[in-house]
């Protein structure tokens, strides 16, 4: 094999560090798609929400409410329950175009949450048994409902991340300026969030006690996310950056 040293190759190839121009055009780019940055956080759910899927599946703790053998399987609400991650895909990428004040709130609501449901699921595996009461026909909406089944397990419940996830999604909607005068898509919004929050007891994904806990982390969590301390702490990193900027642009100016 054929050897080379840095003289005969020439140093430019070895060195491996970046200029100062190169440097200065990975920090705006970092710096202009910072808040995508946020969304890092699902390198943290799905692997943890995978290892709670592979090992909580026969002993846990058995959710039950005696109102849920009151309701019905509706296997259609498996549409409404599907157009689930379009909904929570759409709030996101609305709310960073558009405003990203209202992108930071809505990250730390939804994740906020969903952590919150991590940590339950983990200290306190839990499931239940409601779909062995019910026999699947051979119809379209049956036929995706078993293949939800067979993907998702009944395991891991509460809080039920798809209602919570749908308030919040509903919540970024209606509290974005440029929707404010559009009646029509606020309305769509607040129907299809009611029909993901029904889909998951009519198609037996979820226990009624799993939505009664997830409007409740809801109501807790909201004043959190959008009351007066993140938008004082927001105002308080921009104030810190601003300040940052200035230290650097007047760093050899002699006061």
């Amino acid at each position: 094999m054929e050897h080379f040293n840095r003289k005969q190759f020439g140093t430019k190839h070895f060195n491996t560090k970046l200029s100062t121009r190169d440097q200065g055009r990975l920090r705006e780019l970092v710096c202009k798609y910072r808040y995508l940055l946020l969304q890092a956080y699902w390198l943290l759910y799905l692997p943890w929400f995978a290892y709670l899927e592979n090992t909580v599946t026969n002993h846990f703790h058995v959710i039950h409410m005696e109102l849920d053998d009151a309701i019905p399987f509706l296997s259609v609400f498996c549409i409404p329950y599907f157009l689930w991650f379009g909904y929570v895909a759409i709030a996101f990428i609305y709310t960073y175009l558009h405003d990203k004040q209202e992108y930071v709130r809505t990250c730390v609501f939804l994740f906020t949450g969903m952590t919150i449901f991590l940590l339950v699921s983990t200290v306190y595996p839990n499931g239940h048994y409601m779909r062995s009461n019910v026999i699947l026909g051979n119809g379209v909406f049956d036929n995706l409902v078993r293949w939800l089944w067979a993907t998702d397990t009944a395991t891991n419940l509460f809080p039920s991340i798809h209602v919570f996830n749908s308030i919040g999604a509903h919540i970024a909607l209606m509290r974005s300026e440029n929707l404010r005068d559009r009646k029509g898509i606020k309305l769509a919004s607040f129907t299809l969030m009611c029909s993901i929050i029904l889909a998951t007891v009519f198609i037996k994904q979820h226990s009624v006690f799993d939505v009664m806990t997830a409007l409740l982390m809801a109501l807790v969590l909201y004043p959190i996310a959008y009351g007066k301390a993140p938008e004082n702490a927001i105002e308080r990193l921009r104030a810190y950056r601003q300040a940052r900027r200035l230290r650097r642009k007047y760093k050899d100016v002699q006061w």
